[in-house]
């Protein structure tokens, strides 16, 4: 039976519904803020390292959140579709937290010289647990919501409970210690993934209309998802050269012009992700089926979001390489002090945003084009903290500008993706659009680490990331909400 709160659509219940959320990205931000310093400063890991053992969670999220959103949207287990998945990922989600401190307690307890191989390992299962509970907590929303400002208005509140979290986070960090915080987050996370979604009914039948069900319903072969992914082709290729040059110790076919070495096969898959993002962004979804149009939708969003997360991924894995560059004076406490207290900006400004500017502009103006707005302000931000962010203070004030990007990047586009796929897709297209998240991340994590690892000036982190959200933000101003997206007022004049 629905709770009252349910029924209601009360602000209480979506902020119950943000809970599960709100738990994973809390572990995110604890993986965020602890992960770099701690193998750099205890562990002594070098910066091409540390990409490694980041690169092996956007690996776990390749398969992680494709195969749960596909094996969620058609079980039912525990009353629930989404529930046992959020609930299984918490539990692992805070052992593998509980593990990052203890990297060389666990590894002298195998046997084992090196730190390395461990911290790949945990690093691989905590983000694959974080994966295996993300795509449930963002598809539990579309499964319980209506279409239209209801859903925005869900994933929204989603952002800013988890932001407030996310605030949270940064302060312990901050102000006490990251172990602290580590600490915390093992309690935290294990009871927001498994009490709220207690609460929360899910409906047995994504769609109500079997008939309607059983003529939409499409087997999902490995040709189709390969194929609506295709935007995608180029962070993939590169992906799997970029982890066989690793496992494999093969460097590369290069060539060196004017000392720098210039990776054909990179080229070649920059070239490849351009001439399909251009590809599918010349597809017109004007005269087409309402499936065939939200695919060719689903996949202009994919582009252009895929070059957002290159940009976030490097400021996450790399900022503190960027504050030792430009504050060398600092010792590693006061460094992971003033990376802690960035992030923690970051997360107020994503924080108070979603709820109380975007989603009252989304009804003005359009889910994408808000969107658009943000990821362009967001660039510019990054490029101002190339000159600007010399001392700790104006650092502060840029990633505080960087936030209004960041409150849109991880609330605004899963409310335009659900509206483009079917809602008995909701899962598996959940989990597709994840890569285009965790294929850029694999980008930052392996190709933009190597170079900042011979390249002095670390200057570079940010104009990766300004350049990247550039290009974002032009991709993001050629797409346009569907139909039932556009705000009232501007439908009914476009009507008469």
């Amino acid at each position: 039976m629905l709770t009252n709160m349910q029924k209601k659509l009360s602000n209480f219940f979506y902020i119950v519904l943000g809970l599960p959320s709100t738990a994973m990205g809390f572990a995110l931000c604890i993986q965020i803020s602890a992960l770099s310093w701690i193998l750099s400063t205890k562990y002594g890991l070098k910066i091409d390292e540390i990409g490694l053992v980041w690169a092996s969670g956007p690996i776990a999220g390749i398969l992680g959140q494709v195969i749960v959103g596909l094996i969620s949207d058609n079980v039912w287990f525990m009353n629930g579709r989404r529930r046992p998945f959020i609930i299984i990922g918490g539990i692992l989600c805070s052992l593998m937290l509980l593990a990052l401190p203890n990297l060389d307690v666990i590894s002298s307890a195998l046997g084992l010289h090196g730190v390395l191989g461990v911290a790949i390992t945990v690093a691989l299962l905590l983000d694959l647990s974080i994966n295996v509970s993300f795509n449930p907590t963002r598809s539990i929303i579309a499964d319980v919501t209506p279409e239209g400002k209801e859903r925005t208005k869900g994933y929204t509140w989603m952002q800013t409970v988890s932001g407030l979290f996310g605030v949270g986070a940064y302060v312990i960090g901050a102000w006490l210690d990251n172990y602290v915080l580590i600490y915390v987050g093992v309690v935290l996370v294990l009871v927001l993934s498994i009490f709220p979604v207690l609460f929360i009914e899910e409906p047995r039948e994504l769609v109500e209309d079997r008939e309607k069900l059983a003529q939409i319903q499409e087997k999902s072969s490995f040709g189709k998802i390969m194929m609506d992914i295709q935007p995608l082709w180029g962070f993939l290729a590169y992906s799997v050269y970029a982890i066989a040059k690793k496992l494999i110790g093969f460097n590369g076919y290069s060539l060196s012009i004017h000392g720098i070495e210039i990776d054909y096969v990179v080229i070649l898959c920059l070239i490849i992700t351009f001439f399909f993002i251009f590809y599918t962004l010349a597809q017109k979804e004007a005269g087409k089926s309402k499936e065939e149009a939200g695919i060719i939708g689903f996949k202009k969003l994919l582009a252009a979001h895929s070059f957002t997360w290159i940009g976030v991924q490097t400021m996450f894995v790399y900022m503190f390489a960027y504050v030792q560059y430009k504050m060398p004076g600092l010792d590693n406490m006061k460094m992971g002090q003033i990376v802690s207290i960035s992030f923690l900006i970051l997360n107020v400004t994503g924080a108070l945003l979603p709820v109380a500017i975007l989603e009252p502009l989304t009804r003005k103006i359009g889910r994408a084009r808000t969107h658009a707005i943000c990821i362009a302000s967001m660039a510019v931000s990054y490029f101002a903290m190339i000159y600007l962010g010399i001392t700790p203070i104006m650092i502060y004030v840029v990633m505080a500008f960087v936030g209004i990007g960041w409150a849109s990047t991880i609330s605004l586009p899963f409310a335009i993706m659900t509206q483009k796929v079917g809602s008995n897709k909701i899962g598996l297209y959940m989990g597709l659009f994840n890569l285009s998240v965790v294929l850029p991340q694999l980008v930052a994590s392996l190709g933009i680490g190597q170079a900042l690892s011979v390249v002095e000036n670390k200057d570079l982190v940010f104009a990766v990331c300004a350049i990247t959200l550039g290009i974002s933000a032009l991709l993001w101003f050629t797409l346009k909400d569907s139909t039932e997206e556009i705000p009232a007022t501007k439908a009914q004049s476009s009507a008469h």
